[in-house]
């Protein structure tokens, strides 16, 4: 239905003339206020943000003066807003923002894997002080003791890696790489889905006498989904950097091989707790340390972690209704709006069967690795008078996950909490208890000796039907030699 100014509520009126305020800052006339160079500061933009094909600006500038007269409140030139009051700078300092936004790189692909380093690292500078050479210190002196204390709890040798203290930026820039991999099917699908939505709907919600604009829009709603799933996701990883206490605090080594701890997140988990601060450095690294060891040891494990995850992601689709009905809500006059309507809702529907055998293939594997360092920490930190009262508070951590992790799960699906922690670790204590330190450690050697969900709820049964298993895999190993070397008769006494 065509919109005109007699019609109109005031609401509506209102937010006409807040879009043409809006875009009007980047109307000035050449040789006007704000262009001593005689250049047209609208056409420029324009042309480089769309390139050739992009809107008239003298198209622009008459729908804003038609927007202006239609608030009510105009300017000199039917503007609802006095060029000459521009400052230049702060014009071109917006420019360049909004390129930014809207304009990926051609290696980023449909994602805005850039913006989305760039808002991880905005969202995680809050209080974020360098790490200095006293808290390197501190921290390089904990894992050191932490690796000496876990060779006395643990058959699983030393990774040589030197420790490291982060900041958070700097725990963004190591581990985003990671992030990106793991998000990535799910990031393209949905950065697509979010710009075919704002495609098809945008054109509905500005005003008539802006719609001959669109047609030279279109680059810039093609990116626009990736624009937003690249800010949410950066968002979402910058929220994590002001929580994860070290590189493997989220259950994999999303910084790679780097053995590594962030001081001022390890200093605000340990306000409130009234427990000594070298006491709360030293279980958190010899937490750390037992997780790198796993992973450097056992490199079967971070590979079949990642398969369960880019299985389950390789299903996941777009509801595709609740995509339309967030664009539908966003208000063109106020650029917070498009994110704030893709933000904090799911848009993935409930997962296949596939999905869930991988979800819990991926829930299975995290909850053996964190029973597993539960126990073996336990038993490396006796020397600490709190190490009780730290297991109960990190094992409620994990089980629970906190405000960051859940907005993470939300924004790609993927929850990477170890649901079944405390059964996992009665499992690990009762196979320590039976066979000894060496039995248990070795069970990481290979994933076919992994633990399943049916140990996980019959801890006790874990050696019976290991040693089942390996009795039947001997026989067929047996009949599989004697075929092979003609050692089976055929019933009438031929080889």
């Amino acid at each position: 239905m065509p919109l005109c100014a007699q019609s109109e509520p005031v609401d509506s009126l209102r937010t006409r003339s807040r879009l043409a305020d809006t875009l009007v800052a980047m109307t000035n006339p050449p040789n006007g206020p704000g262009s001593p160079d005689g250049e047209d500061p609208l056409s420029d933009m324009l042309r480089r943000m769309f390139g050739e094909g992009g809107p008239d600006p003298e198209e622009l500038r008459r729908a804003l003066g038609q927007l202006g007269g239609a608030g009510g409140t105009s300017a000199p030139g039917g503007l609802p807003f006095d060029p000459s009051q521009l400052d230049p700078a702060m014009m071109s300092q917006m420019m360049q923002q909004f390129q930014a936004m809207m304009q990926s790189s051609p290696e980023d692909g449909p994602v805005n894997w850039t913006l989305a380093r760039q808002s991880a690292r905005q969202a995680a500078a809050g209080q974020d002080p360098t790490v200095g050479t006293f808290a390197r210190r501190e921290i390089d002196e904990a894992l050191r003791l932490a690796e000496l204390w876990l060779d006395g709890a643990t058959e699983i040798e030393s990774t040589g890696l030197l420790g490291k203290a982060w900041s958070r930026a700097e725990w963004v820039e190591a581990s985003m790489d990671t992030w990106q991999r793991l998000t990535e099917p799910v990031a393209v699908s949905m950065s697509e889905a979010m710009s075919r939505a704002m495609r098809d709907q945008l054109p509905g919600q500005v005003p008539e006498e802006m719609q001959g604009m669109l047609d030279g829009m279109q680059p810039m709603l093609q990116n626009m989904g990736g624009t937003m799933f690249g800010l949410q996701l950066g968002q979402a990883v910058g929220a994590l950097a002001q929580e994860v206490l070290s590189g493997t605090d989220s259950g994999f080594p999303v910084a790679g091989h780097q053995l590594a701890m962030v001081p001022v997140n390890i200093e605000e988990f340990g306000d409130g707790l009234e427990v000594p601060d070298d006491q709360i450095r030293i279980y958190l690294a010899l937490r750390e340390v037992a997780r790198m060891r796993l992973f450097v040891h056992s490199p079967w494990l971070e590979r079949d972690l990642y398969a369960a995850i880019e299985q389950y992601a390789s299903g996941v689709h777009i509801d595709m209704s609740k995509i339309e009905e967030a664009a539908r809500s966003i208000d063109p006059s106020d650029p917070e709006s498009m994110q704030e309507a893709f933000a904090g809702a799911s848009f993935i529907p409930e997962p296949t069967g596939t999905q869930k055998a991988a979800l819990e293939r991926l829930e299975l594997t995290l909850a053996l690795i964190e029973g597993w360092v539960d126990v073996v920490v336990t038993e490396a930190a006796k020397p600490l008078d709190a190490a009780n009262a730290l297991r109960e508070t990190i094992n409620r951590r994990r089980a629970t996950g906190g405000p960051a992790e859940h907005a993470f799960g939300t924004l790609v699906g993927l929850d990477l909490r170890p649901r079944r922690l405390r059964e996992a670790a009665t499992l690990w204590e009762k196979i320590g208890e039976a066979n000894g330190r060496e039995y248990r450690d070795t069970i990481w050697r290979h994933p076919d000796l992994q633990p399943t969900a049916e140990d996980l709820d019959d801890p006790d049964g874990y050696v019976t039907r290991r040693e089942t298993r390996e009795q039947e895999s001997a026989g067929l190993d047996d009949e599989l030699r004697k075929l092979l070397e003609g050692g089976f008769d055929d019933g009438e006494g031929h080889k």
